[in-house]
């Protein structure tokens, strides 16, 4: 691990990032791509840098990068959004979606809360490993019927030196 980041001050950054980025809507942190048809996100503090990169809306896929100076540290990649037919449009689970990422915390800074909940909305987020290794899936509910879901996985990027 590079001596010049720490798994708390990683966890910190992350969290202040996503915050200022998609979870705050708007065109928050939205820079142009240089990717035909991908949409931008950064967020930059003194060294550190967050990217997240993706492609689509009703369903999308994509990854998120923290580089510290030119090294990237950590990603994570996810793919999910709102099935066909799901009776509820895009543009109102996104809206709670956002509402709940909000909520992110530095003991998990992957994505939201374990769980949320605001009238007939529930938010639910499981994860498995830490923030060096991975895996997780979060769901959105309305009146006990499932309208969006994403599965996600990351961790640190560690170089051997070779490529």
């Amino acid at each position: 691990m590079d001596e010049a980041w720490s798994e708390n001050a990683l966890s910190a950054f992350l969290v202040e990032a996503k915050r200022g980025t998609y979870a705050a809507g708007g065109d928050a942190g939205r820079v142009s791509s240089p990717l035909a048809g991908a949409h931008q996100l950064e967020y930059r503090s003194g060294s550190w840098l967050y990217r997240d990169l993706y492609y689509g809306s009703a369903r999308f896929a994509g990854q998120e990068t923290v580089s510290v100076g030119d090294v990237p540290i950590w990603s994570m990649v996810y793919a999910g959004g709102v099935p066909t037919g799901a009776g509820v449009s895009p543009g109102e689970v996104y809206a709670f979606l956002r509402l709940a990422l909000q909520r992110v915390g530095a003991e998990r800074p992957y994505r939201g809360p374990e769980g949320w909940e605001v009238g007939a909305w529930r938010y639910a987020c499981a994860v498995s490993g830490d923030l060096m290794a991975f895996e997780g899936c979060e769901r959105i509910t309305r009146d006990g019927r499932e309208v969006y879901a994403l599965v996600f996985a990351g961790g640190a990027i560690l170089s051997t030196g070779e490529a």
